[in-house]
């Protein structure tokens, strides 16, 4: 039987998909030994949207944060995404930020890095793959998959070729972030990418977002891939991703031998449904299928976000106007791929459009330079009275001859003005709002103390005995019975 292995997303994707990327350090680390021991091909901690999370939210260090679970999980190597050119945000930042917040990432702990690129312009990565690679950490090129006359099994053949010649990666995945795939397109895509990469391992990673994932990525791993990307049941399906699981049972009476510890992977998802249940978090469950997404494909997250957007002029009822906005607008923009941050650009594009009543009276900056060109190639050419309209706009003059500012990591401590401080410290001081990155160094160490819930009772008492508002405490159950009596501190 052929072996299949697991890449597993909880500590990434699937809380970034369900839980808007709250969970804490805390809530992975007393669990963490048990998902190194489970036999996951890798563990996902990091994207760049956990740093931000961490920092304006939760106000915990994610350096630190990547440390303890290293230390937690040493045996599974602990992998990151990282997108290429806007490294956190909608930003464009110098080469020099993202060869430290790589040379970063490999001294702290992970050992694998997505490193990815939405327009498949391979440029963009030339520096950072043979980078990470010659730090000893494990590489995996993405082709993001998408749906338009561009995106076809011949371009993403292509992309494969010159992927494989130009960076030389140690694996290939297919990310279809958005969910898009299914099984019929499954079987065209594989074979075309698979014929290309020689024996490179090639691995799936597919969001449940139209219900159709579990189904593409065991017809995926019939076609030769040799990992699925997958999350504990509690934190799957949804916008997540399927779970391990029903990938386990259903590859299994395929023929397959899923290589995973089940009683493992049980006992982690006990720990996040505890989790769920104590921090009021939701649970992840199948979707029903929505054609729609097809057409918009605009991510679930980013559709909660326009809604957002236009509930504050009070035209929600408008969103469906703004999703039909959001295909026309890709399709002018030469087909990008609607992930971060071209999903965010397009979409805000889409709500100015609508709102203004005029198509492009303004664009954003972000909007702009995708329209020049400073992201990258776009995968088709875009529309030249769209460009032309967009290019005269009195914001665009100032973009249009620009180059990026390529300072040394030194130009950039003077900048900041802390000379003296580590390259931890100088990577968030740059990339994040300072004031967030302030409150978080105050708060000092990360919290780790949660009580888990293997044993619910101690737990309980744990809590219990830290209020200052009891006499005493009891708690009974058939066969057992405690009294915590207070005692007067006077």
């Amino acid at each position: 039987m052929k072996e299949i292995t697991f890449v597993d997303t909880t500590l990434r994707d699937g809380h970034q998909s369900l839980w808007a990327t709250r969970m804490k350090t805390a809530h992975m680390l007393p669990i963490a030994p048990i998902l190194d021991e489970a036999g996951f091909k890798s563990i996902e901690l990091m994207g760049t949207v956990h740093f931000d999370a961490c920092l304006r939210y939760l106000r915990e260090n994610p350096w630190e944060r990547i440390r303890l679970l290293a230390k937690a999980a040493p045996k599974t190597p602990l992998g990151a995404l990282i997108r290429s050119k806007s490294l956190t945000s909608f930003n464009i930042v110098p080469d020099s930020v993202i060869a430290l917040w790589i040379k970063r990432c490999a001294a702290n702990g992970l050992r694998r890095l997505m490193i990815f690129d939405a327009l498949h312009d391979w440029s963009n990565l030339s520096e950072s793959v043979p980078l990470a690679k010659s730090l000893g950490v494990k590489v995996a090129v993405p082709l993001v998959y998408s749906l338009s006359p561009v995106h076809t099994d011949e371009f993403y053949a292509q992309k494969t070729v010159e992927m494989i010649e130009r960076l030389k990666p140690d694996v290939v995945m297919i990310k279809d972030s958005i969910g898009l795939l299914t099984p019929e397109r499954t079987r065209t895509l594989v074979p075309a990418i698979k014929k290309h990469i020689g024996k490179l391992p090639l691995e799936m990673h597919s969001h449940c977002t139209t219900g159709l994932a579990p189904l593409c990525c065991l017809e995926s791993a019939k076609l030769g891939v040799e990992s699925i990307y997958t999350c504990v049941s509690p934190l799957a399906n949804g916008p997540s991703h399927p779970s391990v699981e029903n990938m386990t049972m259903n590859l299994r009476r395929l023929g397959f031998a899923p290589k995973i510890d089940e009683k493992a992977v049980e006992a982690v998802a006990d720990h996040f449904r505890y989790i769920a249940k104590r921090e009021g978090k939701p649970l992840g469950a199948p979707v029903e299928y929505d054609a729609f997404q097809y057409i918009h494909q605009v991510p679930g997250g980013m559709i909660s976000n326009l809604q957002f957007m236009l509930s504050q002029r009070g035209m929600e009822h408008r969103l469906e106007e703004v999703l039909e906005e959001v295909s026309v607008i890709r399709e002018e923009w030469g087909y990008p791929v609607m992930i971060t941050p071209f999903s965010q650009i397009v979409g805000t594009q889409a709500v100015l459009n609508c709102l203004l009543g005029e198509r492009y009276k303004v664009a954003t900056e972000e909007g702009i330079r995708y329209i020049l060109g400073h992201y990258g190639a776009s995968p088709a050419p875009v529309n030249q009275n769209v460009k032309d309209k967009i290019t005269s706009l009195p914001e665009a003059k100032s973009l249009l001859n620009w180059k990026q500012p390529q300072p040394s990591t030194d130009d950039l401590r003077r900048e900041v003005g802390r000379p003296g401080i580590s390259d931890d410290e100088l990577l968030l001081r740059v990339l994040f709002p300072e004031e967030h990155v302030d409150a978080t160094l105050a708060a000092g160490p990360i919290n780790t103390d949660y009580p888990t819930g293997s044993k619910p009772v101690m737990a309980l008492i744990e809590e219990l005995t830290k209020r200052n508002d009891y006499g005493y405490i009891k708690i009974q159950k058939e066969g057992f019975s405690l009294t915590i009596q207070r005692t007067s501190t006077k």
